[in-house]
């Protein structure tokens, strides 16, 4: 009987501490103020503060009588862009799959360079090339389709096996 009065007590205590912890932490207090007692939709906009708006981009309340636009009367955005010549890519005339075949056929006639993956949907190779592994990419642009070399880390890959790779490529593929 001794040790189910203790039992009791521990438990007691236990459920007293309780019941005091969820009073004095403010979870359930009744009448919160600021703005997370509005409506979801009444709260203030938060951006933060590294973030800026585009150039002519139309701020929330900017002008009083602003109007509506609809997708139709928005001027369509060109293609991409190529991006400026650099010694980790180049343009080259085609489709982006008919690039990317291509590109397949001359990686596996360069001596040295093993392809770990290929992935259409995403236009790349995953390959190996003097100690270096990084993607070769095609990308569909305006001008056709831009190959590049690209680092682990999604950025431009510019260490001299990926630079060499990317020049045996121009050379093979050039019209």
């Amino acid at each position: 009987m001794r040790h189910s009065a203790s039992t009791f007590r521990v438990l007691s205590l236990a459920i007293l501490a309780l019941g005091v912890s969820v009073a004095t932490t403010g979870c359930f207090k009744r009448g919160a103020k600021g703005d997370y007692a509005l409506a979801p939709e009444m709260r203030p906009l938060e951006v933060p503060p590294d973030l800026t708006a585009p150039a002519g981009a139309v701020t929330a309340g900017a002008a009083a009588g602003t109007e509506s636009v609809l997708a139709s009367q928005v001027a369509r955005r060109p293609a991409a862009a190529a991006p400026a010549a650099n010694a980790s890519g180049f343009t080259i005339p085609g489709t982006r799959d008919e690039v990317f075949a291509k590109v397949g056929t001359a990686l596996e006639g360069v001596q040295g360079v093993t392809i770990a993956t290929r992935a259409q949907v995403l236009g790349s190779y995953d390959v190996a090339y003097e100690g270096s592994n990084f993607l070769v990419r095609v990308v569909g642009v305006e001008a056709g389709a831009y190959v590049s070399a690209v680092d682990p880390r999604g950025v431009a890959a510019t260490d001299a096996a990926a630079t060499k790779l990317i020049a045996t490529l121009k050379t093979t593929l050039a019209p």
